[in-house]
């Protein structure tokens, strides 16, 4: 299979490192683009409406900035040229309608196996991108 435009959804994980380094081979191996995002993730319901604000004080987008340069250095060092994507809202949606705005063929995420609580609350972004995305999705499990 031949893959033209890869995004990546990384978070600064273990498991997201895997993914950016799978993404990056097959990109070098296909000669493929590279798109990488971190999404921000939104506050809804009764926080966002108690006065916290719409981000998560512990996850904010400033984070995800930092993330995005962490592996746009990376990538550098190995001499894989990118794109760079600061999302908010919901990760998986907007992993997904990245993929679906740059026509990708490939979305590559990591995953590590969830508390049961964070299954409880959240689910997983891998899980809800492969339901979700009109292309190719592989998820790269971390440690």
């Amino acid at each position: 299979m031949s893959w033209k435009t890869i995004v990546v959804g990384v978070d600064g994980a273990d498991a997201s490192q895997h993914a950016l380094e799978r993404a990056a081979a097959i990109a070098r191996d296909q000669h493929a683009r590279l798109v990488l995002t971190s999404v921000a993730p939104v506050l809804t319901g009764m926080a966002a409406s108690r006065g916290i604000g719409p981000y998560d004080p512990a996850d904010p987008p400033a984070d995800h900035r930092d993330q995005l340069e962490h592996a746009r250095e990376h990538l550098l060092g190995r001499g894989v040229a990118a794109e760079f994507h600061l999302g908010v809202g919901d990760p998986a949606e907007t992993i997904v309608q990245l993929a679906d705005e740059h026509r990708a063929d490939l979305i590559v995420v990591g995953t590590r196996e969830p508390g049961f609580v964070e299954r409880l609350l959240h689910g997983s972004v891998s899980q809800a991108v492969a339901r979700r995305a009109h292309c190719d999705v592989l998820i790269v499990h971390g440690p």
